[in-house]
């Protein structure tokens, strides 16, 4: 038989958390046909792959492409550092069901402009991600502020039983159609007004169908148990598996409180499907929030409307240019992004080696002067975290953003080396693996990322994209709660 391509003398870490061993790997019709000792065996393709790593695509749980998969469909920040699917819809923003009638609402404008925003049903969504084909493979959650943006006509206060109704019609609706679950971002201020009770109606829609309720947190400052709290309250009344999202102390005053947050992660685990994604930096990226506006830790502007020409200025030179407070200047700068340097890295390190937690990279394609984790979060976590610092082994490291993603996310058949699972593959030097992305120049492409198969399709190779895309919509395959551990 001849194969399609063959990966030959590789060093695979299949997912599965467990060590590296030494194969050949066989594709055919995009899927692993054959692992093992494959002398003898011939394909159009071979790949020599002597001193390096076969893992699965790296899943990215928490990501804000949900537009820029379509409008700029070769996804190259995610595919050049091993992505092969995105999760799309966090933080209770969605690019569908949108129906909007004016400018998009904070946090929503992450997305894009209102002409990005063409989606009034979540299949005519899941129909453009198809019609794009993208680089990368596409699965999406519901944002409840996306929801809440067509139905209320102040996002200011909790809504009405009519109100809430007319979003569980939608939300079931999605759900039908393939989606994972809902999102909330009720730290926001377009969602913040939404009482408990309102988000407890609207996930109760997620039992029937198996599908996840995903949270940016009400705070992940001084009340972030409480937060927490919340959420497992939500999860466990409405039978669904809960992710928090972005986990993190939150604020100087928050710094060293990791211990409280993940013991708190594991006592609900105790009796329920619980779990988090993380990023692996200290500092945190979003719009320009006047709350977290402080002069206890640096604060960088990454877009700004009314002063484009301000991307990548500290917030605090800007105040002393201006002669005015850094309160004041923020609100000169809105509507803005910022990043800012708000947490401690032994409570990023912490939670970044805890069992429950995935790897996420939460970037925001949009920003003119992204924060780096939109192009380096997961070869950060290989070389940086694994390979540098030894805070865990290389094939924790793959699990936590390959195998333990895609069972959580209920990802059939993908993130793990196995025969007849999709061929969704990165083949990576171990030595030399790392994120080039900084801070100063966060628009840079990882190093010793060796190749990229999306579906069976060698998307990326030698640092270059080539052009064939692959991707594809996936839709909520099961029942989700199978993928936990809880």
């Amino acid at each position: 038989m001849l194969y399609d391509t063959l990966i030959r003398n590789a060093l695979v870490i299949d997912g599965s958390d467990r060590p590296a061993y030494p194969a050949d790997v066989a594709l055919l019709d995009g899927r692993i046909a054959r692992i093992g000792d494959l002398q003898g065996v011939r394909a159009t393709e071979e790949v020599d792959a002597a001193g390096q790593v076969l893992a699965p695509g790296f899943i990215d749980v928490h990501t804000h492409d949900d537009t820029v998969v379509i409008r700029q469909p070769q996804m190259l920040p995610k595919l050049s550092q091993g992505v092969t699917t995105v999760i799309v819809g966090n933080c209770g923003i969605s690019a569908s069901p949108v129906s909007l009638r004016a400018d998009p609402p904070d946090p929503m404008n992450l997305l894009g402009s209102q002409a990005a925003f063409v989606y009034p049903r979540f299949r005519d969504y899941r129909d453009a991600v198809d019609a794009a084909q993208p680089a990368v493979n596409v699965a999406a959650l519901i944002g409840h502020t996306a929801l809440r943006s067509n139905h209320l006509d102040d996002l200011y206060r909790t809504a009405t039983a009519e109100e809430i109704a007319a979003m569980r019609e939608q939300l079931r609706a999605s759900l039908e159609d393939g989606a994972l679950g809902l999102s909330t971002g009720l730290a926001y201020a377009s969602a913040f007004s939404a009482e408990t009770d309102e988000v407890l109606q609207l996930a109760e829609e997620l039992s029937a169908f198996g599908a996840v309720y995903t949270t940016h947190l009400r705070s992940e400052f001084e009340p972030v148990l409480e937060a927490m709290d919340e959420a497992f309250l939500i999860g466990r009344h409405a039978k669904a598996p809960v992710i928090i999202s972005h986990l993190k102390c939150a604020g100087a005053g928050n710094w060293g409180r990791s211990p409280q947050l993940l013991a708190s992660l594991e006592q609900a685990a105790k009796d329920h499907p619980v779990g988090c994604d993380c990023y692996p930096y200290a500092a945190s990226s979003s719009t320009l929030d006047l709350k977290q506006v402080t002069d206890a830790f640096r604060i960088t502007i990454t877009w700004s409307t009314p002063h484009p020409e301000l991307g990548g200025r500290d917030l605090m030179d800007i105040a002393i240019e201006w002669g005015t407070t850094l309160v004041e200047a923020a609100r000169r700068l809105q509507p803005a992004g910022a990043v800012y340097y708000g947490m401690d890295e032994a409570d990023v390190r912490r939670i970044l080696s805890h069992p429950l937690s995935m790897i996420g990279s939460d970037g925001l394609p949009e920003d003119p002067f992204p924060h780096p984790r939109l192009w380096g979060a997961f070869p950060r976590v290989l070389g940086h975290f694994s390979r540098d610092l030894g805070l865990f082994p290389l094939h924790t490291a793959v699990h936590k953003m390959t195998g333990l993603s895609a069972a959580r996310f209920g990802l059939k058949q993908r993130g793990e080396i196995r025969e007849g699972c999709w061929a969704d593959l990165v083949l990576f030097d171990p030595a030399r693996v790392r994120d080039v992305a900084d801070f100063k120049s966060p628009q840079q492409a990882a190093e010793g990322i060796e190749g990229v198969w999306v579906n069976g399709v060698r998307s990326y190779a030698e640092g270059q994209a080539n052009g064939r895309r692959q991707g594809r919509f996936l839709a909520r395959e099961g029942d989700l709660r199978e993928g936990f551990n809880g």
